[in-house]
């Protein structure tokens, strides 16, 4: 893997027969840079990771929000993005909900952490949101993690290299929202801290190559 070169939008990465991926365009036979940040080459696919980010909504993405509050017809959801998403009562209630017979906050609270999916990324009310699905609804305990969306996929790994290093090595169950906001649960304390360094080590540490290797490392210590 060939990394750690600095580049900003319209820079020249590589030029030959590579596979442009994140971040990244081609042009002719070179591949240039959308974005400010750091570049990677492996089994021939640039891409390019962001230095900062809010989060940009995309259908079908499994995300983590925050409930803000709520009307009769809906809950708003802090999805660490310019939008706020709208997860609709009908979704909980189903289509037979009424806002005089049924009460919102019987089943989601302000403050309360859910794991949901994007349906509509382009409503005129901001991201439509779903918590109809397998794993997906209110996370009732765990810490809450927020990283630049963009060290998402460093942090999940290669064929979810990194994120079962980190489960494996923790016993802590971490979910994992492509907005950036993570939450992390264990039963043993020191579990927990390991797997919070391990975060923060891949969210500070992205741009850097053989970074599986410095976390497992770091998980292999005494110390947090």
């Amino acid at each position: 893997m060939s990394q750690n070169q600095f580049v900003i939008p319209g820079d020249v990465i590589i030029t030959g027969s590579y596979t442009p991926e994140q971040n990244v365009i081609l042009d002719g036979d070179k591949i240039m840079s959308t974005a400010i940040g750091f570049y990677e080459i492996e089994d021939n696919r640039v891409n390019v990771i962001p230095l900062t980010g809010l989060y940009t909504p995309k259908i079908d993405d499994l995300i983590i929000g925050k409930v803000m509050s709520h009307s009769a017809l809906s809950w708003d959801v802090d999805i660490n993005s310019y939008y706020t998403g709208m997860l609709p009562a009908s979704d909980i209630f189903g289509r037979d909900y009424s806002p005089s017979k049924d009460d919102l906050s019987l089943k989601l609270c302000v403050g309360d952490i859910i794991s949901t999916r994007i349906i509509n990324a382009g409503g005129s009310r901001g991201p439509l949101l779903s918590i109809s699905g397998q794993n997906l609804g209110k996370i009732d305990s765990g810490e809450l993690v927020k990283i630049s969306p963009t060290k998402i996929p460093r942090l999940i790994g290669k064929h979810g290299s990194m994120i079962q290093t980190i489960e494996s090595s923790t016993n802590a169950t971490i979910t994992i929202g492509q907005n950036g906001l993570i939450v992390v649960s264990s039963d043993e304390t020191n579990g927990l801290l390991k797997a919070l360094a391990a975060i923060r080590m891949v969210e500070e540490q992205a741009h850097l190559a053989d970074l599986t290797d410095k976390v497992k490392k770091m998980l292999g210590s005494n110390g947090v």
